[in-house]
């Protein structure tokens, strides 16, 4: 076996370790945690770390573009789920256990990261499609009228801030809460809205940093 075959298989050794680390530690603590910490758990020095992925984007991707793509699964078969309110609801359903099961997916979907292409073309696929369940639910009559897809990005804000708080305590607790709102977006329950929904550009504004 060659030197430089050797040297190719220990840096791919490193980068597997690195993005398992980057997994572990991302969803345990948040897309803010240091890198430093992610190369001691992966084995590493925080050099070896650069070397593989220059910037923090290149990490999140690596580690947590899967986590996005799945995402983007889940919101594929919901627009194309027979019973259009089904749709919807597994939608929202899904999209909350990614975040209540993954504190880094959780930072992915409130906020950018720069240098994420795995992850930037994951949420385009999840825009399309989370704006087709809406539309065929609400023709369908079971979604009321005036919901509109940056309705739903605040929603699921929500409930993260309640998985957020409520991880430790009570970890199923978003589930009583994605149910009330469920129930409240229903057109039975519908009452006229005085604020219009957010425009693409307020929605960006609005996001957490």
């Amino acid at each position: 076996m060659t030197t430089e075959r050797v040297l190719r298989q220990d840096a791919a050794r490193n980068r597997e370790r690195l993005v398992r680390a980057a997994r572990e530690v991302f969803g345990r603590d948040g897309l803010d945690a240091p890198l430093e910490r992610i190369a001691r758990e992966a084995g590493v020095a925080i050099g070896t770390l650069y070397n593989r992925f220059p910037t923090r984007g290149a990490l999140v991707d690596a580690a947590l573009g899967p986590l996005a793509e799945r995402a983007a699964e889940i919101t594929e078969r919901a627009a194309h789920a027979d019973d259009p309110w089904d749709g919807f609801a597994s939608f929202m359903e899904q999209t909350c256990e990614l975040l209540a099961e993954d504190r880094g997916y959780t930072d992915v979907h409130r906020s950018r990261t720069a240098g994420t292409p795995v992850i930037d073309a994951a949420q385009q696929r999840i825009a399309a499609h989370k704006s087709a369940i809406v539309t065929r639910a609400k023709a369908a009559g079971v979604l009321r009228a005036d919901i509109e897809p940056s309705d739903l990005v605040l929603l699921v804000w929500g409930i993260a801030a309640v998985v957020d708080a409520t991880r430790v305590a009570a970890p199923n607790a978003w589930r009583r809460h994605l149910a009330l709102l469920l129930d409240g977006l229903r057109p039975e329950a519908a009452h006229p809205l005085r604020v219009p929904p957010l425009t693409a550009e307020q929605l960006r504004d609005a996001e957490p940093r």
